[in-house]
């Protein structure tokens, strides 16, 4: 367990923390788009985003504790999307 903690990187669990912000985000915005029809729009951000997921499963497959940021990250991407969007749809009402 204490090669875990020595091979955990602060830069490292940063990036990935703000990457699954952005994917997360993302992966709302792709399921918003599809739901709305925009095929186009969520093929592009489909792509993406598994451009970016890549980076993280080859960092946590390293070392399990980089799961901390990326679950930290990814419940505060999903929740400023649907945020953004409930926030989106009241302007337009």
């Amino acid at each position: 367990m204490s090669e875990l903690w020595s091979d955990l990187s602060l830069w490292t669990s940063l990036s990935l923390f703000l990457l699954y912000v952005v994917v997360d985000w993302l992966y709302a915005m792709y399921t918003l788009s599809v739901t709305k029809l925009k095929p186009a729009r969520a093929a592009t951000i489909g792509a993406g985003m598994y451009v970016l997921l890549a980076y993280g499963v080859i960092s946590y497959s390293h070392n399990i504790l980089y799961l901390v940021p990326i679950g930290a990250g990814s419940w505060i991407g999903t929740y400023l999307a649907v945020w953004w969007e409930r926030r989106e749809t009241k302007d337009k009402v």
